[in-house]
């Protein structure tokens, strides 16, 4: 029997079938005919999830042994006809004899094996399939989550990811050209709203995880290319769900020289976050509107229209918190628990909007010109005024004693507010052409861009500390508030950057080909004009019986400061503040191989990052708190594998495993180690660099899993599986030099497992005229289970002082179990 995924789910109702193997088979004849009763010959009659068959004769006759004394299904598929699906359930040495009829239809089914050669000879190329955002399991959703699969994730609450060491500021992402942006001042998980990229509009996606070429913008780690569809009919999408609920609408002018692509979309995380540690009203809120509008003007001609507006709002009343953590040492154990009341509130407002438009000419079947004009705004405003009274100690989990629950023996206890009145303004209008010249074995292309970046930039924000009954930083001669940032900043940044790239091919059978380009950047905020030159190659031997192709890449990648990077801790802005700048190479392998008759796809990579004028950061959730001077020097290595295929025939599924290292060396990073006395006095000193520290990217193992299957005698019964394990992380203890980034988050592990039914088929002419579902493709219904292990995954931590002045870390964990309803119908 295969080993499934609804083996790993119902092993207890799936083993005492095993004995049943032992069975004689049952005998299964019949003939294959099409609409018109003519026989069909090389049709494929295979049982549902195995992997052989047998091909109907030139009388389009089969005979086949089956399984007996079990349900089972047949699976009849023929180039050019619509499959068909029989039940069946035969006894032991039983015969029977069927007639299938097949219609004629256009539908195929997609295949794991890559045709298109151009993503096997990139360096770190990876094509996602759009369609799947839709049914993989993850209380996110989206591209973004496919992307987790390969790349690891440290929080389902965020659409942000880190690549290869990089942070989240460190991708560029775009939708048919434009460069897209994110809100910055989100400080976790919880505020952020929807992504961009709406799924149900995506027509092509390529990820980049390095090596990426000189055409893609300057950042270090990675590209998110997206491409919208262009649709030829009418068609749509509409989906609710306890979580977002979307609606999408495409077509085409009679003619097919208009089309139009719109999508709407609703979220609202308040089943997520009310199960969080933190009780309180939470009001969550997130939409957005998406278009694309396309007139072909004439053959050569034609023009684009992208726009988008999205609104966020995050209200946040907080009651209560109760976190606790178990400490195991070789002198002791104990249940720390600390106990949070609140008063206040948090506000949270983040509008975007952007609208870019295409001039695309075809000149002749080798040029092609496009001219592009876009503006970007970012309205952000955070408003927070909340004070908390702790109580920190040993807590009670004896359930037959009233304390239960309770901290028992208090260790500290203390009163803290935030404040903050934040306001950012981002604005940026952008002009750019690209082009290419496709000359037989040269493909040239390039690029121009001018962009103005205007910001506008207001931070008042303070916390006030008292632990005890004494303020923190200790002072008897005066109040101290612990912190204070209050700023204001207006910026204006001209950027100029542009690109030369020349794919070569040096044989027609395409053995050898190189990817070499320039690029430069300039912008008049530092001053600072950078060269950066890109090369990648890829080569398959023309006499290997094996489908191998070898391919790397090499060159210069820079990431010129924006916002966040610009500004210190303490609010002000380093307008001196240099581009970060590595060097990065890459090779490795793509093999195609098929495992009986299922095709499979077999990647692997290794990568090198040298960074110098690095940016040192802390990161806590998904704030990035940038220190505001080029003062370290870094690197990142690593390995990755990834195994793409059909381990169920028809479910294509994918195997992503990641082995990573990357540290970093700070400027002026000293301390000093004390000698004491025998009363704990020091008596000496000796002066120390701190060296290579960990990065807070640094993760050893990185391990994704995206599983489909379906019943073995229902195809339209499907169920999914998405796995994610992440090592340690690093996590910075403030104001430490010696003990940078020395406490470890937990491994991150989490199982989410989605069951989807169709509910009505794609049988239009089996309908009624009356049918209200009449226009229907198909109508799914998917259960979804988060967390389905329900482990506490830790995403930071709170780190508080006893009586005595010791500091405990409080760990604030992730989103238990939840449930998740969803309906999918397509038009």
């Amino acid at each position: 029997m295969r080993a499934s995924l609804l083996t790993l789910v119902y092993l207890i109702l799936i083993l005492p079938q095993a004995a049943l193997a032992q069975k004689k088979p049952a005998v299964l004849s019949g003939k294959v005919v099409d609409e018109n009763e003519n026989p069909l010959s090389r049709v494929s009659v295979t049982v549902l999830g195995k992997r052989n068959g047998v091909l109907t004769s030139d009388s389009g006759t089969f005979t086949m042994q089956v399984p007996s004394d079990q349900a089972f299904a047949l699976v009849f598929t023929f180039t050019g006809y619509k499959s068909v699906q029989r039940n069946f359930f035969l006894s032991e040495k039983e015969s029977e004899y069927v007639v299938v009829s097949m219609e004629r239809g256009s539908g195929m089914l997609d295949s794991v094996v890559v045709t298109d050669q151009r993503q096997r000879r990139e360096a770190g190329l990876v094509v996602i399939n759009p369609k799947h955002a839709i049914n993989i399991p993850s209380p996110g959703g989206g591209i973004e989550s496919l992307i987790k699969v390969f790349v690891g994730s440290n929080n389902e609450l965020t659409s942000q990811y880190s690549v290869r060491g990089g942070n989240y500021d460190e991708n560029l992402v775009y939708v048919n050209d434009f460069e897209i942006f994110r809100p910055y001042l989100v400080r976790s998980g919880q505020q952020e709203g929807l992504s961009f990229i709406n799924p149900e509009l995506a027509r092509n996606v390529s990820f980049y995880n390095g090596g990426f070429q000189a055409r893609y913008g300057d950042k270090m780690s990675s590209v998110l290319d997206i491409q919208y569809k262009k649709p030829k009919t009418f068609g749509g999408t509409a989906y609710i769900g306890l979580l977002e609920q979307g609606l999408h609408f495409e077509g085409a002018s009679k003619n097919g020289k208009f089309t139009y692509l719109i999508g709407v979309r609703n979220r609202s995380n308040r089943n997520l976050l009310s199960s969080q540690d933190t009780k309180g009203n939470y009001v969550p809120s997130s939409s957005d509107l998406q278009a694309q509008f396309t007139y072909q003007i004439n053959a050569r001609n034609s023009i684009e229209l992208l726009g988008n507006i999205s609104q966020t709002k995050f209200t946040l009343i907080p009651e209560f918190s109760q976190l606790t953590s178990s400490v195991f040492s070789p002198y002791f154990s104990a249940n720390l628990g600390l106990d949070i009341f609140f008063e206040g509130r948090e506000e949270d407002r983040y509008r975007t909007n952007m609208i870019g438009i295409s001039f695309i000419q075809q000149i002749s079947k080798k040029l092609r010109l496009k001219w592009m004009a876009s503006r970007f705004e970012n309205d952000e405003k955070e408003s927070l005024d909340i004070t908390g009274a702790y109580l920190f100690g040993d807590r009670s989990f004896d359930k037959g004693k009233p304390d239960f629950g309770m901290i028992t023996n208090p260790l500290g206890s203390g009163v803290y507010q935030t404040f903050a009145r934040n306001k950012l303004n981002i604005g940026l209008y952008n002009f750019s052409h690209k082009g290419s010249y496709d000359q037989g074995r040269h493909f040239i292309q390039w690029g121009q861009s001018v962009e103005r970046q205007t910001i506008t930039d207001k931070l008042n924000e303070w916390e006030y500390q008292d632990s005890a009954g004494y303020n923190l930083p200790y002072n008897p001669d005066m109040f101290q508030l612990s912190r204070v940032t209050k700023t204001k900043a207006d910026i204006d940044i001209l950027r100029l950057s542009g690109y030369i790239q020349d794919n070569i091919i040096f044989s027609d059978s395409a053995d050898f080909s190189i990817q070499a380009g320039l690029r430069y950047n300039y912008n008049d905020l530092n001053k600072e004009f950078l060269l950066s030159p890109r090369v990648g190659f890829s080569w398959k031997p023309s006499n290997w019986e094996r489908d191998i192709i070898f391919r790397g890449a090499a060159g210069l990648y820079h990431q010129p400061p924006f916002y966040r990077e610009l500004r210190r801790y303490d609010g002000t802005i380093n307008r001196d503040l240099k581009a970060q700048k590595s060097w990065q190479v890459t090779a490795g392998l793509d093999y195609n191989f098929k495992n009986g008759n299922r095709p499979f796809r077999f990647t692997a990579e290794a990568y090198y990052k040298n960074m110098w004028d690095v940016v040192p950061y802390d990161i806590d959730n998904v704030r990035i708190r940038y220190f505001g001077e080029n003062r370290a020097k870094a690197y990142a290595a690593g390995l990755e594998l990834r195994l793409f295929g059909e381990l169920v025939k028809d479910a294509e599924s994918w195997v992503s495993l990641g082995f990573m290292r990357t540290r970093e060396d700070l400027d002026k990073d000293t301390y000093f180690d004390y000698t004491l006395d025998a009363n704990n006095k020091p008596i000496d000193s000796t002066r120390r660099e701190a060296g290579w520290l960990r990065r807070p990217s640094d993760r050893l193992l990185t391990f994704g899993m995206f599983l489909q299957d379906y019943l073995s005698t229902n195809k339209n019964f499907k169920v999914y599986l998405n796995f994610l394990y992440g090592s340690n992380l690093p996590y910075n203890i403030p104001n430490s030099v010696k003990y940078r980034n020395a406490l470890e988050i937990d491994p991150y592990i989490r199982i989410d497992l989605g069951f989807s039914a169709l509910l009505l088929d794609s049988e239009k002419s089996n309908r009624r005229s009356h049918n209200p579902f009449r226009n229907f493709e198909n109508i799914w219904a998917t259960l979804e289970v988060f967390n389905l292990i329900d482990r506490d995954n830790t995403i930071s931590y709170l780190l508080i002082k006893d009586f005595s002045n010791t500091v405990y870390a409080m760990p604030n964990r992730l989103t238990p179990r939840l449930i998740n309803l969803k309906l999918i119908a397509r038009f």
